[in-house]
């Protein structure tokens, strides 16, 4: 939430402003005495934006609130977004033409990528926007000079002379978050009543606040999950304030499918989100939306950091074929799941395409006493069958060296023989860097 201050003095240092200068400028000049411990742009918009600025943060209140705008025109909406989860929630708002008057995009930089920056990353949404024809805005590529950006008019005064008289904050302009991958500093969110800012959240708030909802909620094995439209705040970890912790305009709740992957959560997720995000906007135009303080949290309460390199790291004696299944439907989409240092030279290998083998499987007696972490490959199921914690079963159809190109699982085992690492038919992920200097490791797999 910001903090605001309101005040009736009119600006001191009006005069002393030229035609040149901007209007961001003009504000920060206009407003540098009254808030000298805040930036420059947070200054200017606790200052000019604060007449019709009131504590609304549900998290404050007792019971829940509502809006209390009844609206003769709809919305101008600023949405922030990036990926295909954003894309969705966006194109049901698109879809709902009579919640808005016009719709804004703001999206993450083209980004050069792979090697020697061979391959261009363009955002989804701004591909999306483009198409329909919706105006898109690109934030900057830094963190630093985010925090310094605005958007265009109409969200920003027009003129000088608008920001220096009696500005104040329109209540038809709406702003929207969806998997933006950004905290919004306060100069954007004091752009924007406080009722009016929006965020579209994968989850069933306070359960997996975070950057990784969908993933972690997959990773931990729920049977029930949700999307969330909750208010948007300032983030301030010196005072408390922390992210996703808003008010609760309108939650949806489903069953997670059995062997549900990121992707096909994100879609369900999306869908149901973009449905929520509609019905609020309406309901907010009829003055009727109804906000809801989150639950506090608790000691058991899940939370989503974003994802590592440790989180894809795989331990067959540690886990059992369950938790590595669910690991893959959950972050094989962006991180190879892989365990390290098993190969002659240190190298890892990645793994994918994996199953859970059921305890009555005929394939139980082909690999029968094998320890967590030995390997057969099994030439009925042509699958690597490997044995993990609490002696459950992991079917492998493909593998990866380090530094090779990705096999079927027979390849990969031919490799294994060829280097003659596979004794009595089995081969154990257990090796060691300190194999590195056998004469082996010359050998490929």
């Amino acid at each position: 939430m910001v903090l605001c201050r309101i005040t009736n003095h009119p600006p001191r240092s009006a005069r002393a402003l030229t035609s040149n200068v901007s209007c961001v400028s003009a504000i920060s000049a206009l407003t540098a005495t009254r808030f000298p411990g805040a930036n420059t742009q947070t200054r200017s918009l606790r200052a000019t934006h604060s007449r019709r600025q009131t504590s609304a943060d549900p998290s404050k209140r007792d019971g829940g609130t509502t809006n209390g705008l009844v609206s003769q025109e709809p919305f101008t909406i600023l949405f922030f977004g990036r990926d295909a989860f954003s894309c969705k929630v966006f194109k049901s708002v698109y879809e709902a033409r009579d919640i808005w008057h016009s719709l804004h995009i703001a999206t993450n930089p083209d980004v050069k990528t792979g090697r020697r920056g061979s391959r261009l990353d363009i955002s989804p949404l701004k591909t999306l926007g483009e198409t329909l024809g919706v105006p898109v805005h690109t934030i900057p590529r830094e963190r630093t000079a985010f925090r310094c950006w605005l958007p265009p008019p109409p969200f920003i005064p027009l003129s000088l002379e608008e920001t220096a008289g009696a500005f104040e904050l329109s209540q038809s302009h709406v702003l929207v978050t969806a998997s933006f991958g950004r905290i919004l500093p306060s100069s954007i969110l004091g752009l924007f009543p406080e009722t009016q800012r929006l965020n579209v959240h994968p989850s069933l708030l306070p359960a997996y606040r975070g950057p990784a909802p969908i993933q972690r909620a997959l990773m931990a094995g729920e049977r029930e999950t949700g999307v969330c439209v909750i208010q948007m705040g300032e983030v301030s970890r010196r005072e408390g304030k922390v992210v996703d912790q808003g008010g609760i305009w309108a939650v949806e709740k489903m069953v997670m499918p059995d062997d549900a992957t990121f992707t096909d959560m994100q879609d369900l997720l999306a869908e149901k989100g973009g449905e929520c995000l509609v019905q609020v906007l309406r309901n907010m135009l009829k003055g009727k939306a109804q906000c809801i303080p989150q639950a506090p949290l608790g000691a058991e309460t899940p939370h989503a950091p974003p994802i590592t390199a440790a989180d894809s790291t795989v331990n067959f004696a540690a886990q059992t074929a369950d938790v590595i299944v669910r690991l893959e439907r959950a972050i094989g989409h962006q991180r190879a799941l892989s365990i390290p240092h098993v190969l002659p030279g240190g190298r890892s290998v990645s793994i994918f395409g994996l199953r859970t083998i059921p305890a009555g499987s005929l394939l139980v007696s082909e690999v029968d006493s094998m320890c967590p972490g030995g390997a057969r490959y099994s030439s009925t199921a042509k699958k690597l069958i490997v044995s993990c914690a609490g002696g459950s079963l992991l079917g492998v159809d493909k593998l990866q060296t380090q530094d090779r190109a990705i096999l079927t699982a027979r390849e990969w085992w031919n490799g294994l023989k060829g280097m003659e690492l596979v004794k009595d038919g089995t081969f154990t992920f257990g090796h060691t860097a300190e194999d590195s200097m056998s004469g082996i490791s010359q050998i490929s797999v």
